[in-house]
């Protein structure tokens, strides 16, 4: 039995997928967010500018409400502008004064299942899923693991274009953001998906159980 963690991208998978730039919801035209967060071409169309604004609206609406310093989980995929999105959503996390844990290369799953077990306020996988490589994209997880719904969107949206809340969502001095990089938490969820299929694997000791991640070496399975 082999239980395989891929975590890269097919770059020949659904390249003739379309894209585009705004999506209609029932009556209301929404301007970034799709179906399944923002997708766009990585840098001209998903600028870092792009991203910094979404980051700090997103950290707003998220904590707006909330009696402590924020909480956010960024999780990514092989994507080569992985690292150039996770900069830019970094940056504008922090300046709004949320403290950030990244989890490195990781299934979109174990994110989700992280926030829960961390209590973040919120994470986001940098990911575009089966667009082409040039893609890349962002979405966003509630404090539940679930993605968040439709009505968050847009109100991340409205705060993104209003200069007057965004300007005003800036820490300062030691309000300011911490980020640490925590990918060895991919232990916490390999372990609980081998924990889940323990009849499984004992039903099969004659055959080889395989986990296969970058990071295993940290991981006790």
């Amino acid at each position: 039995m082999v239980f395989e963690f891929f975590l890269g991208n097919c770059e020949e998978c659904h390249r003739k997928h379309s894209h585009d730039i705004k999506y209609k919801r029932d009556d209301i035209m929404r301007k970034y967010f799709g179906t399944d967060g923002i997708r766009r071409i990585a840098n001209t169309e998903l600028t870092p500018e792009l991203v910094y604004r979404v980051a700090k609206a997103g950290a707003y609406v998220f904590s707006k409400n909330a009696d402590h310093t924020p909480l956010i989980l960024i999780g990514k995929d092989t994507r080569l502008s992985g690292d150039l999105i996770e900069s830019s959503m970094t940056a504008g996390f922090l300046s709004y004064g949320a403290n950030v844990i990244h989890l490195g290369v990781i299934p979109t799953p174990a994110v989700a299942f992280l926030t829960r077990k961390l209590n973040a306020d919120a994470s986001v996988v940098i990911s575009a899923s089966h667009n082409s490589y040039e893609y890349n994209g962002i979405k966003f997880f509630s404090n539940k693991g679930m993605k968040i719904a439709d009505s968050i969107e847009e109100e991340i949206e409205s705060v993104m274009e209003s200069h007057d809340k965004i300007d005003k969502a800036t820490a300062v001095g030691d309000k300011i953001g911490k980020n640490e990089n925590k990918e060895e938490l991919i232990c916490e969820y390999l372990n609980f998906f081998v924990d889940n299929f323990k009849d499984e694997i004992n039903k099969n000791v004659d055959k080889n159980f395989i986990v296969r991640h970058r990071y295993c070496k940290w991981c006790d399975i």
